[in-house]
């Protein structure tokens, strides 16, 4: 025992990469005015990719519906600040905990099922939400989307501004300490126990961890995360519409760990950052075939890079374990 808590400590040391990351929104705040809406967004789809990275790279739970709970977070702010408070941060926390609320009612359900069953019981859940959005129109607006509501300055001292600068520190912010709480989730005795379910269930079941419920909890903290990014977007756009609910968003996002990398939170950062920015790009150039460019980039790192882009950053990293190098080939952190 004493030994795996020093192993788990040592996993949760920051890297050249952390640094790397740090000094790109460093520079991205200092040289890129005109680039913050983007980057917001790029921070914003980084904590998405997060929260399904802990539910299926680290519980190993199939998901093609994760935009449910981010669409729920983005009406639950929206309706708060227009009904309730504009205060952003309790409206963050409401959003947050609706979100979990729904994946610990829908993960019952879900999560008694695997495979393709999982699969679809989640893109069902995704659907569901989308029309339930889509004919209370006196509650969400419809297709029209959700508008008219006002967010007041962060913590009372800083107000969102049209240049994106408040809204950018706001996300960036909110994804340190998301990023700080998982990579302590992930390396307690919590996660590791989570990620043994992964491994192997049976295993773990006769090892006496209650299973269901470590990976109810993990599905409704991966749905409160998801609400949380969800919940910015509608604060700093000012507008929820039903593709917060879409099928597109939950691909999208899978897309984006296909690309970084499952099992590994740097995957959500290579990922995300890759996909709005190649996105934004070659929809720029060629506005019909952009989506081409995104398919040759998945093919070639499926075919090069099959553990996606954060497994080159295995190799700079300090010496690992035994144990630990196992791991990391099975897809672990």
């Amino acid at each position: 025992m004493p030994d795996v808590t020093a192993r788990s400590f040592r996993r949760q040391r920051f890297t050249w990469v952390d640094l790397g990351l740090l000094a790109a929104a460093a520079a991205t705040w200092f040289l890129g005015d005109l680039y913050l809406v983007l980057a917001t967004t790029v921070l914003i789809m980084i904590i998405f990719a997060l929260s399904l990275d802990l539910s299926l790279g680290y519980g190993g739970i199939e998901s093609l519906g994760h935009a449910a709970f981010f669409g729920v977070g983005a009406y639950s702010a929206g309706l708060f600040a227009l009904h309730v408070s504009p205060e952003p941060l309790t409206g963050l926390l409401v959003a947050a905990a609706i979100a979990a609320l729904v994946g610990l009612v829908s993960g019952m359900a879900i999560l008694r099922t695997q495979g393709l069953t999982q699969i679809m019981l989640t893109l069902t859940v995704a659907t569901v939400l989308l029309e339930l959005a889509n004919v209370a129109k006196t509650v969400t607006a419809g297709d029209d989307g959700l508008t008219g509501y006002s967010v007041s300055s962060v913590l009372g001292l800083f107000e969102f501004d049209v240049y994106g600068k408040v809204g950018f520190l706001y996300a960036g912010v909110v994804l340190v300490l998301v990023y700080a709480l998982l990579m302590w989730i992930v390396n307690s005795p919590f996660g590791l126990t989570v990620q043994g379910i992964r491994e192997n269930p049976v295993r773990m079941r006769m090892l006496g961890v209650p299973v269901r419920a470590r990976l109810l909890a993990v599905y409704a903290l991966s749905a409160a995360i998801a609400g949380v990014a969800g919940a910015l977007s509608a604060q700093i756009n000012r507008i929820v519409g039903l593709d917060t609910l879409s099928f597109t968003l939950s691909a999208n996002v899978l897309v984006m760990l296909a690309l970084g990398g499952t099992g590994r939170l740097y995957g959500a950062f290579f990922g995300a950052i890759i996909f709005v920015l190649l996105s934004d790009r070659a929809a720029a150039i060629d506005p019909t075939n952009w989506l081409a460019a995104l398919g040759v980039l998945l093919i070639l790192v499926v075919r090069y890079a099959p553990r996606g882009l954060s497994g080159w950053t295995e190799r700079f990293q300090t010496t690992r374990t035994p144990d630990e190098v196992a791991a990391a080939k099975r897809g672990g952190a």
